[in-house]
């Protein structure tokens, strides 16, 4: 719009219908000053927005929180809904006595100068193996690669009990060479377990993303998979099947192509010490996922720490 009629002022709009419609608004003047992501701005007269922790209080500027906003369009409630209007409208400890505000369930961030940017959904988080994860997070780690178009992330129990973090991308770039970018951008239990690359993402007849129609990932082998061609090869085949609960991993099959994760990881370190003696890190293996380029890495591990193994304490009876 700001492109096509140029001098016209266009204004962005954010607002749920619990606080009658609007709630923020950004102007822009031209199509220069649009960033990439469009903020869901200020707020507006007789609005107040707070970005609060857990326990209600304020978080930092670029922290995320969730937004809450008070003032004069705030609903009264849901009609016949006493326990929803009390979960979602509650005590405003920042106004008046007897005020009230609406926790509308969006993760959002303060910029410095006051401007709210929207990161998502609170109930988009999610807790695998202790950690809580914000998948918006992992899908700005990926749209931050220019030859990603869309992504979406999501964690899929496809085995009951067996919870596992996929992300699914449009766009040019290669499950390995998004793997590679955001290997350096997000701690090793933010990494999805499967990156899915899809023409386009599947979308309901109104037009938001149909999860249920998302494929699972494939976690088998390649079938022109190399065989393993020295003895250290064929260990760490062995030990990649064993650690993935599969029957068999060629050399050119990534562990985490295969549905490694973070956990598994640390234990297939542990098998591989045990086994071949030798001391590698974790990031050895994010380096070198494969089993042909994990062989070439491991001459340059450290060698192993002895294993600890019974012995006589000096001076006691045999």
């Amino acid at each position: 719009m700001l492109a096509a009629v140029p001098g016209i002022g266009v204004r962005v709009l954010y607002g749920p219908t619990e606080i009658t419609l609007c709630a923020t608004q950004l102007p822009f003047s031209s199509a220069e000053s649009v960033p990439d992501v469009v903020p869901i701005g200020r707020p507006m007269a007789n609005t107040r927005t707070y970005v609060l922790d857990d326990t209600l209080q304020p978080v930092p500027a670029g922290v995320p929180g969730e937004l809450y906003i008070a003032g004069a369009g705030l609903a009264r409630g849901y009609v016949h809904r006493p326990d929803l209007t009390a979960e979602r409208f509650v005590a405003c400890p920042f106004g008046e006595p007897g005020t009230r505000m609406y926790r509308t369930g969006d993760l959002v961030r303060r910029r410095a100068d006051g401007v709210l940017e929207f990161l998502g959904r609170t109930d988009d988080q999610v807790k695998i193996r202790g950690f809580r994860i914000e998948l918006a997070e992992i899908e700005a780690a990926f749209t931050a690669h220019p030859g990603v178009g869309q992504a979406l992330a999501l964690v899929r129990e496809d085995r009951p009990g067996d919870k596992r973090l996929v992300a699914y991308v449009t766009g040019t770039a290669t499950p390995g060479e998004l793997r590679a970018f955001v290997t350096d951008r997000l701690p090793a239990y933010m990494l999805p377990t499967a990156v899915v690359a899809l023409d386009a993402l599947p979308v309901t007849p109104n037009g938001k993303v149909d999860r249920r129609a998302l494929p699972a990932p494939d976690y088998t082998g390649t079938p022109e998979g190399r065989a393993p061609r020295t003895a250290r090869e064929q260990s760490l085949c062995e030990l990649f099947a064993q650690v993935l609960g599969l029957a068999t991993v060629s050399i050119d099959d990534g562990f985490f192509d295969l549905g490694g994760h973070s956990l598994l990881a640390t234990k297939l370190v542990s098998r591989i010490r045990s086994a071949l003696g030798v001391e590698m890190s974790i990031r050895t293996l994010f380096d070198h996922p494969t089993v042909g380029e994990l062989s070439g890495a491991l001459p340059a591990a450290r060698k192993a720490r002895p294993a600890l193994r019974p012995m006589r304490r000096p001076g006691s009876p045999s």
